[in-house]
């Protein structure tokens, strides 16, 4: 189970001293609340995976209203309900509050003979409660933080079976939330290792770009400038990575956006390098792999295409059609007569990258200048961004 920052928030013993009850109630409602805190549940829409326990708990506890409920220092709060028709309700009509002391299930057979609930406004006017049932919510530390309860407008008990249905079922909703706090957390995690590994990997470029204005000779400072740019783009992935809520989803156009600038401001002067991508988020794989293509493309369009200060424009243009993303590139340079070398470093980083993400790439040298297209099946990262909670506090 999950461990939530809730240090110094036992479960106090009962005491029969009326300050000490006093004080001990201040503390639950203190650590109650922190705990609502981190799950960050509160106000926020509903869910399936929520409504589905409450729909189940009613069905077979054959009552006409569940509440999945959250009580909060002055009202409790419905993250799931059938049959009720709120979504809160202010702390003085609340049956729930008075179940959080309990280790077991709060059932009140007629809630007009139990001093808990009698003078509760729901119980002596509408809707007429007369049957209430609540398995507490706790978390692993023992904070309660509401229930998971049933109510009826006949007197009634529940069978052993549905007792036992709401125990578990009120553990199934810990569950999810214990989920949803590791998942954010794990993503807190990424997001500080790719910063981490943006800020190395800018420092190793940077280190190399260095060494390749002090290299002596032609073919050292561009092998240097090419390894320098292909550190880049790792590092423009790893920036993308950290700026987004979920940890495989990549914004493929903002990207190649950020990677064509990054090598243009590196290239030769006159030559202009242009891109437009239809919006797409695709999975870091197949964004790294794309970005490898198009950097090698746009580099060796550089260092072949325009000799002697030459002026010109490259272009990348990416379209999505029928779950296929297409990738054309192109130059406007002075073109390659004959077939293109295919055992240098930067073919082969290109065949690997497209292998990766079972593309394919189709060269045209029938001019002017060189055209690269790459076409692979479009990768979309399942995403959590549809979970609509904050990342927990604390």
């Amino acid at each position: 189970m999950l461990a939530l920052a809730t240090a110094g928030c036992d479960v106090p013993p009962v005491n029969t001293s009326t300050s000490e009850v006093t004080a001990q109630s201040d503390l639950a409602t203190l650590c109650r609340r922190k705990a609502l805190d981190q799950f960050a549940i509160l106000d926020t829409p509903r869910e399936s995976e929520f409504d589905e326990i409450a729909e189940l708990a009613a069905a077979i506890c054959e009552a006409p209203v569940a509440l999945v409920s959250f009580v909060d220092s002055d009202r409790q709060w419905f993250k799931a309900e059938v049959g009720f028709g709120r979504r809160e309700t202010p702390l003085d009509q609340s049956i729930c509050a008075y179940a959080l002391a309990e280790d077991d299930i709060l059932e009140i057979p007629d809630t007009r003979l139990d001093p808990r609930s009698s003078f509760n406004p729901l119980v002596a006017g509408e809707p007429h409660v007369r049957f209430y049932a609540g398995a507490v919510l706790r978390t692993a530390e023992g904070v309660a933080i509401g229930t998971l309860c049933v109510l009826d407008n006949e007197v009634r008990r529940l069978t052993e079976l549905q007792r036992q249905t709401l125990r578990v079922l009120a553990r199934q909703v810990m569950r999810e939330l214990e989920l949803r706090v590791a998942l954010r957390l794990q993503d807190t995690l990424r997001r500080e290792i790719d910063h981490r590994v943006k800020n190395q990997l800018q420092s190793v470029a940077s280190f190399v770009r260095l060494k390749a204005t002090r290299a002596r000779d032609m073919p050292t400072r561009r092998a240097l400038e090419a390894v320098s740019y292909r550190v880049s783009a790792a590092a423009l992935l790893h920036e993308e990575m950290h700026s987004l809520p979920t940890g495989d989803e990549i914004a493929l156009d903002r990207y190649l956006d950020k990677l064509g600038r990054l090598v243009a401001a590196s290239g030769p002067e006159g030559v202009a390098v242009d891109v437009a991508i239809d919006p797409v988020r695709v999975s870091a794989t197949q964004a790294s792999a794309v970005a490898a293509i198009v950097n090698e493309f746009v580099t060796n369009a550089f260092k072949h295409g325009f000799p002697d200060g030459r002026p010109g424009r490259i272009t990348v243009i990416g379209r999505v059609r029928d779950g296929v993303l297409e990738v054309r590139m192109a130059d406007d340079g002075v073109g390659c007569d004959g077939a293109l070398e295919s055992q240098g470093i930067g073919m082969r980083i290109m065949d690997a990258a497209a292998n990766q993400i079972a593309g394919e790439l189709v060269f045209d040298t029938s001019g002017p200048g060189v055209a690269l297209s790459l076409t692979a099946p479009l990768v979309i990262p399942p995403s959590l961004g549809d979970v609509p909670f904050p990342l927990p506090k604390g």
